[in-house]
């Protein structure tokens, strides 16, 4: 009997290990660059924002894009899938779930904060620097179809505001525009730009700010191999993960630390662990 109380308890701490193996965010907050394999950017002197960070919190170091060009990418980011997608297209629509639904199903909050986006709610293809191939949730039926779900997609200069008054959703995709995300200009520019976007971020309690790139320049893995940081107060300082995992675990593990119901490919793709406080 007292074996079998014993083999009982190891069980309960193990089992509860498992679920714990992400945390329970209070938020996740995501931003994405654009066309960069992780060699451009780890390591590189015009990057101190990013290589600064790379020390300081999480990397993953063997993080892949899953496809080219841009836009399977950000839809994978969000549905687990390309959704058979294989061109920017602007005009396209799929009838898919997505992240916004599984979100709303277990109460939680979301926004797309876009910079250059001219309006919330906006659904053209370009605006200036903006593109609309960076804003993966306009590409789902059921969003572009409510109201209520198209005023989350905003511009990014109510990002600050919305952290300041406490009104920052549980998720967050955060999108630069074609210049500061480093596809018209320079690494050096888009990373000065992250240096401006991320102190009031760093500083949320309990909070996951994932920066990744849509793709690399090469094949590898599909998408080609890319940088990859997870930062902010949920992460253990200097902590690295060297698994193999892409868009579908970055997705997979916002999931996991909701509980949320998987999307697509992310239902088989690894979890990032090891990473957090």
């Amino acid at each position: 009997m007292r074996l079998l109380v014993v083999l009982v308890a190891v069980v309960a701490i193990g089992g509860a290990q498992a679920r714990v193996a992400v945390p329970s965010l209070d938020h996740a907050i995501v931003i994405v660059f654009e066309n960069k394999e992780a060699n451009q950017v780890i390591g590189s002197r015009n990057a101190p924002t990013f290589n600064a960070m790379a020390k300081r919190y999480a990397a993953l170091t063997r993080y892949y894009g899953v496809s080219h060009p841009s836009l399977p990418n950000y839809l994978a980011l969000v549905s687990g899938s390309t959704q058979r997608i294989t061109t920017d297209c602007t005009d396209c629509v799929v009838s898919a779930r997505n992240l916004a639904d599984t979100l709303e199903a277990a109460g939680k909050t979301w926004k797309l904060y876009a910079e250059g986006l001219p309006a919330a709610a906006f659904t053209g293809a370009i605006s200036g620097r903006y593109a609309k191939k960076h804003a993966p949730f306009l590409y789902f039926r059921d969003v572009v179809d409510s109201r209520a779900r198209l005023a989350r997609i905003v511009p990014l200069t109510t990002l600050r505001s919305d952290v300041r008054s406490g009104r920052l959703p549980d998720f967050s995709f955060v999108v630069p525009n074609m210049c500061s995300s480093m596809h018209d200009c320079s690494v050096r520019t888009g990373d000065a730009w992250l240096r401006t976007v991320l102190p009031p971020l760093l500083a949320l309690p309990n909070t996951a700010v994932f920066v990744v790139f849509d793709e690399g320049t090469s094949n590898v893995r599909g998408g080609g191999h890319v940088a990859a940081l997870v930062l902010g107060t949920a992460v253990r300082n200097g902590s690295r993960f060297t698994a193999v995992t892409s868009h579908y675990g970055l997705l997979r593990t916002v999931e996991q630390a909701w509980g949320l119901p998987f999307l697509g490919r992310s239902a088989r793709a690894t979890v990032i662990t090891g990473i957090w406080r």
